[in-house]
C-alpha cells in the first residue's frame, strides 16, 4: 500500500493578472493561532508541522489575516516561513476590530490601513506582503479613501498586490470601475464564499470576475467541514460543538442535505473522501484560482492536496449540483458581520 502523500504532484497557476505563480491549493491558516481564541484552533507547536508538510507538498501560498487569533496567526506564519520567504506567497487582511478599546483599529480608513499593515508587516517578520486585502466592505468608509490607502501603499513597497474579500457584486464593480477612473492599483483577486453548498456566488460575482480577470480564491470550499463527513456526523467534531456560526450559513438549506449525501455516495464510488470530491469540484470550475483550504491535521492537508489527482466527469457534476437549490446570501451581511464567517 502507498502510503498517504507519496507521489503527491502540485499544480500551479498564474494568480489573476498578478503574473505570480501559486499553487492551486492554498492553505487556509485561520486555524493556526491560540486555541484560546476559538477551541478548534491550533496552538504553535500544532501548527508549524502542518505548514512544514504544506511547504514539502509543494504549497506556496498562504492565506491569513490580522484577526486570526488577534494576530497569532500571522506570527506563526511568519515564524514557518524564515528564510523562505521568497519562495512563498503571503497574503493578508484588514477590516476586523483588532483591539476592542481602539475604534481606529478596524475598518478601511487610512488609519485603519497603515497602521494595521504595519503591525501585521511586523507580525509576520516580512518587509512587503504579496497580497493584501480587505476582509469585508466598509460602509461606513467612502471607497475612494480605501483605495487610495491601499494604493499608497502599494506604491511604498509594503504590499505588492491587492484583493478583496465577500461584498455584493455592484459594490466590487464599483470599486474596480473608481480605480481605473483615478489611475489607482485595482483588486486583482476576489476572496469570496463558494462551494457546492453555497453556490450564489454563480450568479453575479464569478461572472464579473471573470470578465474582469480577477482571480478566484474561494473561502469554505468545503463549506466549513458540512462536506468532509456525513452530515449527521457533523455535530460530533469539536467545532461542530462550539462554533455557532458554522450553523448561521444556509448549507442545510436549499438541498444543502441532498448535496452532502451525494458528495458521500460519490466519494465511496471513487475510493476517495468527501473532501476530496468536494474540492475537485470546486477545482473544476474555471472561475475558481485557487481554493483556500483551512486544515487542523496533515492528513487532511495530504487529502486535499490529492484532490488534484481527482477528475469529475460531467455527469458527476450534475449529479453533484442537481439538488441545489436558491439560499439567503450568507458571509457579507451588514452591518451585523462583525467577525469572519
Amino acid at each position: 500500500m502507498t502510503p498517504r502523500g507519496v507521489g503527491i504532484r502540485m499544480e500551479y497557476t498564474t494568480l489573476g493578472d498578478t503574473g505570480m505563480e501559486v499553487s492551486r491549493i492554498c492553505l487556509g491558516c485561520m486555524s493556526f493561532g491560540s486555541s484560546d481564541w476559538r477551541e478548534w484552533v491550533l496552538d504553535r507547536d500544532e501548527a508549524l508541522p502542518i505548514i512544514e508538510r504544506a511547504i514539502d507538498l509543494g504549497i506556496n501560498f498562504f492565506d491569513t489575516a490580522n484577526m486570526y487569533s488577534r494576530g497569532e496567526s500571522e506570527r506563526v506564519l511568519g515564524e514557518a516561513l524564515a528564510g523562505r520567504r521568497e519562495e512563498s506567497v503571503v497574503a493578508t487582511k484588514v477590516y476586523f476590530q483588532m483591539d476592542d478599546a481602539d475604534p481606529n483599529s478596524g475598518g478601511l480608513s487610512r488609519k485603519a490601513v497603515e497602521q494595521e499593515l504595519d503591525a501585521s508587516l511586523r507580525r509576520l517578520g516580512m518587509d512587503a506582503v504579496d497580497l493584501y486585502q480587505i476582509h469585508r466592505y466598509d460602509f461606513e468608509t467612502p471607497i475612494e479613501q480605501t483605495l487610495r490607502a491601499l494604493d499608497d501603499a502599494v506604491r511604498r513597497g509594503k504590499v505588492r498586490y491587492l484583493g478583496a474579500s465577500s461584498m455584493m457584486a455592484y459594490q466590487f464593480a464599483d470599486a474596480l470601475h473608481t480605480s481605473d477612473a483615478l489611475g489607482l492599483d485595482r483588486f486583482l483577486t476576489m476572496q469570496n464564499h463558494y462551494s457546492l453548498a453555497y453556490r450564489e456566488e454563480e450568479r453575479e460575482m464569478l461572472p464579473l470576475c471573470q470578465r474582469e480577470g480577477v482571480a478566484v480564491i474561494p473561502w469554505s470550499p468545503l463549506a466549513r467541514g458540512f462536506l468532509t463527513r456525513p452530515h449527521e456526523q457533523i455535530d460530533a467534531t469539536t467545532r461542530g460543538e462550539t462554533e455557532r456560526r458554522l450553523y448561521e450559513h444556509p448549507y442545510r438549506e436549499g438541498g444543502g442535505d441532498e448535496v452532502n449525501e451525494r458528495v458521500e455516495e460519490l466519494a465511496a464510488e471513487k475510493d476517495a473522501t468527501m473532501a476530496q470530491i468536494a474540492l475537485a469540484w470546486v477545482l473544476g470550475k474555471e472561475w475558481v484560482d485557487a481554493p483556500i483550504v483551512g486544515t487542523t491535521s496533515v492528513e487532511h492537508l495530504e487529502d486535499a492536496a490529492e484532490a488534484l489527482d481527482i477528475k469529475l466527469t460531467d455527469s458527476d457534476v450534475e449529479y453533484l449540483e442537481g439538488p441545489y437549490e436558491p439560499v439567503r446570501l450568507s458571509g457579507h451581511e451588514h452591518p451585523a458581520d462583525t467577525q469572519p464567517w
